[in-house]
């Protein structure tokens, strides 16, 4: 590991209050990058902090709620005055509702539309200009649901379907720029999402036999840090036992 693979660089990690955002958040800090942690939640992105001993130098707490387009816009234009350069944006954060087409609410649907996918696109259109400049990377933590949408998961596969064509459109747009993008379909990882999940499908939560949140930051950085003349667009993550 080269501990100083992304020193002088700036990341942005939204949903870094979670497991998977806090993962790669410590990652990226062990490699000496700058991080703009992104949640909702100013006290548990201050207590993330001061638990995990991160330098509140490199490690940089901002509030957003994803669900409002204006705090999405007015958070982009800080970011994009605090720091000039954006090395590196990974969209960690989403919501699921899980329901039957018949019975789900359409106000789901436009929770899990703003926050799984029109906020990653507006952050991401936003810094763009940031990104381009400095050949940055961009990714998409994605949902294996992509691959194989569940019973009662449309709503949540759909938005995650459009994250995918988002990713790959905007693929084609910036790599003449030397951009990279990448998305991870990530299988059932332990996290507060999933043991949701668990509890609406009664079945019992034993986070032992999932993925690991630092499974998913461990093959991210391993391709966010192959050499420039190589690109992972996709990648897809699982347990190795199926359980579920």
């Amino acid at each position: 590991m080269n501990t100083t693979s992304f020193f002088g660089q700036t990341a942005i990690v939204t949903g870094a209050s979670g497991a998977v955002g806090q993962a790669i958040a410590a990652r990226l800090l062990d490699r000496a990058a700058t991080v703009c942690l992104l949640a909702r939640s100013e006290e548990s992105l201050h207590s993330l902090i001061a638990e995990k001993a991160w330098p509140p130098e490199r490690a940089l707490p901002y509030t957003v709620d994803l669900a409002e387009p204006a705090a999405v816009t007015r958070l982009c234009h800080e970011l994009s005055r605090q720091h000039r350069s954006v090395h590196l944006l990974v969209h960690c954060a989403g919501t699921i509702a899980i329901h039957d087409v018949e019975q789900a609410r359409i106000e789901d649907l436009d929770l899990q539309y703003q926050v799984n996918l029109r906020a990653p696109y507006q952050i991401t259109q936003l810094l763009l200009p940031r990104i381009i400049a400095c050949k940055g990377q961009v990714a998409f933590i994605n949902s294996t649901a992509v691959l194989r949408p569940a019973k009662g998961a449309a709503q949540y596969a759909a938005t995650k379907q459009g994250l995918r064509a988002l990713a790959d459109s905007l693929r084609e747009e910036v790599n003449q720029h030397g951009v990279r993008v990448i998305s991870v379909f990530m299988g059932r990882t332990a996290s507060r999402m999933q043991a949701a999940v668990h509890e609406h499908e009664q079945r019992p939560y034993r986070p032992e036999n999932l993925l690991q949140p630092d499974d998913v930051a461990s093959i991210l950085l391993y391709a966010l840090e192959l050499p420039r003349t190589a690109e992972v667009t996709e990648l897809s993550i699982r347990p190795l036992i199926k359980s579920c």
